[in-house]
């Protein structure tokens, strides 16, 4: 298990450091990205992807938290590793260059956003002829009103059978209702009136999808959602040292200050230990097991940081803290949407009566 970066990991962040401090609009990090190749980072060389490995996405993943990376972003690599562990070689061939290129926007709705274990599909799913008829709605989809494309889970009505279907956003009798989140976070509900999705589109269609390929899908997107959190955790940190050593009280810095000191200190070791136990859970997600109790760990660990550095971010920023020009609102709106979404550290604790 390597839970320390080594020199390639190190040089990858540097890189993406760099381009998350050039590009600061979201249309010139998607520009970016795609070009070098991070949105089909874990995707096959062949399907136009970039071949690389399970934790060199988490690399990304805490950058894109540290930069306030796009959740696009994130959605379109989660469809792209979707489409990669369930589709069909042909489906892999039509639908993933579009999705590493760039030219293609995704979003996903594959478990349920108040608790990520729960894997069960709330849309129906029913065959007429060489197509699917998908039924009902699901919630708290990130940037549905932006994506081209949503992978979304159905149950089969017939057979009980999960599958997975890649719905476009413009198909007919799909609606979506705008949900407002924090910090201007785009979310929608989306409704499945009757939408037709045909064969080719269905990547389950002939013998379903299993549980355990899913909860595989569900806690590797909240592992790496977890390291976006740490890279939250670690800007907010940074931020904070800095001012404090910049601002002066009684004529000396408030970093000299004891109670100063200790608050920093409670962030840094809560950072790490979410650091540690992210990276843990990528290392045995990466191996191809369901790895349920170190996600609930890293996002217990994730979600606790993230609170705990933003909280203490602001305390110690003073009345500086809640003047939007510092940036430090935009970090802790981040960690509150993303440390809940798919369940926070309350409802990950109870994943760990499911580790068998």
């Amino acid at each position: 298990m390597q839970l320390l970066p080594d020199d390639d990991e190190r040089d990858f962040a540097a890189t993406l450091r760099r381009l998350f401090a050039v590009d600061r609009d979201d249309t010139g990090v998607w520009n970016s990205l795609a070009e070098a190749g991070v949105l089909g980072l874990v995707l096959p060389e062949c399907h136009g992807g970039s071949g690389g490995r399970l934790r060199d996405l988490g690399v990304f993943f805490v950058e894109a938290g540290r930069g306030l990376c796009p959740t696009l972003v994130h959605g379109t690599i989660q469809a792209g590793m979707a489409i990669d562990a369930l589709g069909t070689a042909e489906q892999r061939t039509n639908l993933l260059p579009a999705l590493a290129s760039g030219k293609s926007r995704a979003t996903t709705a594959l478990w349920s956003p108040v608790d990520a274990s729960r894997i069960t599909p709330t849309l129906r799913a029913e065959p007429t002829g060489a197509a699917w008829v998908l039924s009902g709605c699901v919630d708290f989809v990130l940037d549905a009103d932006s994506a081209d494309a949503v992978v979304v889970s159905a149950g089969d009505t017939a057979t009980g059978h999960h599958l997975v279907a890649v719905v476009p956003a413009d198909s007919r009798g799909l609606r979506a209702d705008p949900v407002t989140l924090m910090g201007g976070q785009t979310a929608a509900r989306l409704h499945f009136d009757g939408v037709t999705v045909d064969q080719s589109l269905v990547l389950g269609a002939d013998h379903g999808v299993s549980d355990e390929r899913l909860r595989w899908l569900a806690n590797t997107a909240t592992t790496l959602l977890s390291l976006d959190l740490v890279g939250v955790g670690e800007a907010a940190l940074q931020r904070t040292v800095d001012y404090t050593v910049m601002r002066q009280q009684f004529g000396r810095p408030i970093a000299s200050f004891q109670a100063a000191q200790h608050l920093v200190a409670n962030m840094h070791i809560a950072l790490a230990a979410a650091r540690l136990a992210a990276r843990a859970a990528v290392s045995v997600l990466e191996t191809g097991e369901v790895a349920t109790r170190e996600t609930a760990v890293a996002r217990m660990r994730s979600a606790g940081a993230a609170k705990l550095i933003t909280l203490d971010a602001h305390q110690l920023h003073g009345g500086m803290g809640y003047v939007v020009d510092t940036d430090l609102h935009r970090y802790s709106e981040r960690a509150r949407v993303l440390s809940t979404l798919g369940g926070g550290a309350d409802i990950a604790a109870t994943w760990l009566e499911m580790d068998g």
